[in-house]
């Protein structure tokens, strides 16, 4: 949005008459020519749909990989050996080890963070926001896990039960963006709050089943860098760079303890301020003041230069600026401040990256019927898509029947199938998982893998069908709230809030 656009949403809010502002003199040459190229890159980049986009390319692009003559060079690359030493201590692994323990650290603190964000201030902050998407997704995490156990339930295979446990989010956002007016709002975040709700249940199935081996020395040196992010958070330390620093001596721990080094990402985002420094009641009062300072040192029009230099020219506005910077600085969140750096990072790097290194299942379409009659294959495949709509839309209508909770505003029952359909996407966490429970196993692996691939394709396109075809898209003005939702569904949230 260009800084016209800006001006005129402050005019239309800020009482008083208000200075028009020509900036064409302000601007650097090939600003205008820059920002019209930028402006739909920065769109994309916002948008709800373009994480799962990237995110589908990359998975074209890896089973590209694995199925033509790059197989044999994308195999090398993946697992070429790529060590760190310091001092006698070596740590080496191969690079499809360092994104799966290093890179997916990253992955794991982003849900670590939204995992908080949600309890302090979001759809999981109270018993009556929490009880129907956490009840959703225990159901959606159990009745999975049980059916692919039933289908494989003896040998090697046993170990795959986690993987139909967890939902996609970014697959199944951006699916439900697609179809606009038919998903209300309250649906979208009834989806997010049950999504990230799973991913909890999935990290602790990670940290609790899918942990062989235990060195209690290195858990103790992890306690003790813990405890020191701890003692911060009580000493009102904020710096981010701290808690990052010291993170990273949490992760290393963690990679020799046997437990799963990304797990080191979810405790380190659970020791993050929410608190920002800065009141927000005192922050307000002292902007207002910085900023009437800042006004009256406005040069008048006979000593203005040729040239608009701005502050740079105005030794005294230049120095309130960067209060107003430190201010705004310790105004924010420090929990929001990271999540909201690091997201884009997870959606467009991070993710794509785990997908190309791990997507890559070598598909034989001669033996396609052998592979998709494998009994992990049918196990993660009933799971995923069966047991995630029987499990979300099963355990929602116990829970609404035994006024637990009730359905989201503007949502009735049609919806939440659709979203018991969508949780069927599991590739991100599912693949995860996959590589944990069959670690060593390429046949166990990539019978796992195409299971997953089919079934969150299947879960993807009847999910979008079904929210398209069998649920009536929201008016656009009329005798309905905004929402779509009814008066008598406004005064039962009522209650169920009170």
């Amino acid at each position: 949005m260009g800084h016209n656009s800006n001006q005129n949403d402050c005019n239309e809010h800020m009482p008083g008459k208000q200075v028009e502002v020509d900036d064409s003199s302000y601007k650097a040459p090939f600003e205008d020519a820059f920002r019209k190229v930028m402006s739909p890159v920065q769109a994309f980049t916002q948008n709800e749909i373009a994480g799962g986009l990237v995110l589908m390319l990359c998975l074209i692009v890896a089973l590209i990989f694995a199925n033509t003559e790059l197989h044999d060079a994308y195999e090398h690359f993946i697992h070429t050996m790529v060590g760190v030493a310091i001092g006698e201590e070596v740590l080496e692994k191969s690079i499809h080890h360092w994104i799966n323990d290093g890179l997916m650290t990253l992955f794991f603190l982003v849900v670590g963070l939204e995992i908080k964000r949600e309890a302090m201030v979001g759809e999981l902050s109270s018993l009556s926001k929490a009880a129907l998407p956490v009840i959703a997704a225990f159901g959606g995490m159990i009745v999975p896990a049980s059916l692919y156990f039933l289908v494989n339930h003896e040998g090697a295979m046993v170990r795959g039960w986690g993987i139909p446990m967890a939902t996609d989010i970014a697959f199944a956002v951006g699916i439900l963006a697609l179809l606009g007016r038919h998903v209300p709002s309250s649906v979208m975040a009834f989806l997010l709050a049950l999504a990230i709700a799973d991913d909890l249940g999935a990290v602790l199935v990670i940290g609790i089943f899918y942990t062989e081996h235990l060195y209690l020395s290195y858990l103790a040196i992890a306690a003790v860098f813990l405890g020191v992010l701890l003692l911060f958070n009580v000493m009102g330390v904020r710096s981010l760079t701290a808690y990052l620093l010291v993170g990273i001596f949490v992760w290393a721990a963690f990679l020799k303890s046997g437990i799963h080094a990304t797990l080191a990402g979810v405790l380190v985002a659970m020791t993050i301020p929410v608190r920002p420094k800065y009141h927000p009641e005192s922050f307000s009062n002292d902007m207002r003041c910085l900023l009437k300072r800042f006004d009256s040192y406005n040069k008048p029009a006979s000593e203005k230069t040729s040239f608009a230099w701005g502050t740079f020219s105005n030794s005294k506005q230049a120095e309130l600026v960067e209060e107003m910077d430190m201010a705004a600085t310790q105004a924010a969140s420090p929990l929001r401040k990271l999540e909201h750096a690091l997201h884009p990072l997870a959606a467009f790097v991070i993710i794509p990256i785990f997908a190309l290194a791990n997507a890559g299942v070598v598909i034989h379409f001669e033996k396609i019927g052998e592979a998709v009659s494998n009994p992990v294959t049918i196990g993660v495949m009933l799971g995923l898509v069966v047991g995630k709509l029987i499990g979300i839309a099963g355990s929602t209508w116990i829970a609404i029947k035994l006024k637990i909770g009730i359905l989201p505003r503007g949502a009735d029952f049609k919806h939440i199938i659709g979203v018991g359909l969508m949780g069927g996407i599991g590739f991100t966490m599912s693949i995860f998982v996959t590589e944990l429970a069959f670690l060593g196993s390429h046949e166990l692996l990539d019978s796992a893998k195409t299971g997953i691939l089919f079934a969150s394709a299947t879960a993807g396109i009847l999910g979008y069908l079904w929210m398209k075809y069998m649920t009536k898209p929201l008016p656009i003005s009329g005798g309905e709230n905004v929402d779509g939702s009814s008066e008598k569904t406004e005064k039962a949230y009522q209650l169920a809030e009170n």
